[in-house]
């Protein structure tokens, strides 16, 4: 493997992170649903791949690839759904009279 591969990969694993960390709390609901269709394109492209390639590794790649962007997929649709729940108005409960006349 190059190395230069190895350092690319270092480099936007640190800058991810730090662009990452510097997201406010407000937007990380519309994050969450745009990394949601990232996540979907990954899918289709590990399925193209564990179909198409003969390669062992590949395949078991391509797996990985499906398995982890399916987590990534279901739980950032379970977690913006939970953090919109929050933002609906709950219903007051109705006072109960108990049939004394005030």
């Amino acid at each position: 493997m190059d190395i230069s591969l190895i350092v690319v990969f270092v480099l936007a694993s640190f800058v991810g992170f730090e662009v990452v960390a510097k997201v406010p709390a407000t937007l990380h609901t519309p994050l969450m649903s745009g990394s949601n269709a990232i996540s979907g394109i990954t899918i289709v492209g590990s399925l193209v791949v564990v179909g198409s390639v003969g390669s062992p590794w590949a395949k078991w790649i391509g797996f990985a690839a499906l398995v982890l962007a399916t987590i990534n997929v279901v739980g950032g649709f379970l977690v913006t759904d939970r953090m919109l729940e929050m933002f609906k108005k709950k219903e007051r409960p109705v006072a109960q009279t108990n049939g004394r006349a005030s």
